[in-house]
């Protein structure tokens, strides 16, 4: 399917879940009483709120894919070590953490990291939402392994046999001739990650996080309208899409050039 053609499927889905919407909020608008504020009305209301909100999911989502790329490259690469002992352990740690329920892990980063520490005296809170971080951060380190895998073994085994010939150290050839060609093939599997990341950051709410998803619950207590149930959500939902579906389309362009099937 051409781009323009997805472009225009994704135009019409938006157009038709905002006329939707719109229909929904005028018949429980006709229906309400007058002295009772509209819908759209108590969207704006509450939309600062809940985009602050929705702001911590980007901020957590960007910080736990900095973590574990920084985390999952050497981890990569210790998959593909000569090192019998190193490749066995880069890769069961890359199958545990790839494999483990993305929740489970934010359970237990919850539980067993401490709420505060103990520094020279003092007591230094950790946050709920840096522990979430970590908990993120662990899935992502282990996909981010394989990607590094993946995209250092697409390269041909000629540029290994040549860079041999030459004499040159097997870190130089990872680092300087092997890494740099497989960079473009990593990166959209990389960018596609971090956006399936940045749509699962409101699994943090579950672990007691304030975030966009809490701020929408908590705006649809205080106003106890049941009316509101649909739109609050539906604008959480339009945050996530119009951030998450330009970094789609990036990674299609990124893959056309790179001229890989993933």
């Amino acid at each position: 399917m051409s781009e323009p053609r997805i472009t225009a499927r994704f135009v019409a889905i938006a157009i038709v879940a905002a006329a939707s919407l719109a229909a929904v909020s005028l018949a429980h608008a006709a229906t309400a009483s007058p002295a009772a504020a509209s819908v759209p009305a108590l969207i704006v209301k509450w939309l600062p709120l809940i985009f602050s909100g929705f702001l911590l999911n980007l901020l957590v989502s960007v910080l736990s894919m900095a973590i574990g790329t920084v985390a999952g490259v050497p981890l990569g690469l210790g998959q593909i070590a000569h090192h019998r002992v190193i490749q066995r352990c880069a890769s069961t740690v890359t199958q545990f953490t790839r494999n483990a329920p993305w929740l489970v892990l934010l359970f237990l980063t919850m539980f067993l990291l401490p709420f505060q520490f103990r520094l020279f005296g003092h007591s230094i809170p950790f946050p709920a939402w840096i522990k979430a971080v970590i908990g993120l951060a662990i899935p992502v380190m282990g996909n981010v392994s394989e990607i590094v895998r993946g995209g250092v073994l697409s390269i041909p085994r000629a540029q290994w046999e040549s860079a041999e010939s030459l004499a040159i150290s097997p870190a130089q050839t990872i680092f300087k001739i092997i890494l740099p060609q497989a960079l473009k093939r990593m990166l959209p599997p990389w960018m596609n990650l971090y956006a399936i990341l940045a749509m699962a950051t409101p699994l943090i709410a579950i672990v007691g996080v304030q975030d966009g998803l809490t701020d929408v619950r908590g705006a649809l207590v205080a106003e106890n309208r049941t009316d509101l149930l649909l739109p609050l959500y539906a604008t959480l939902l339009a945050m996530f899409f119009v951030y998450c579906y330009p970094i789609a389309m990036a990674t299609r362009v990124l893959e056309r050039r790179a001229e890989v099937k993933f």
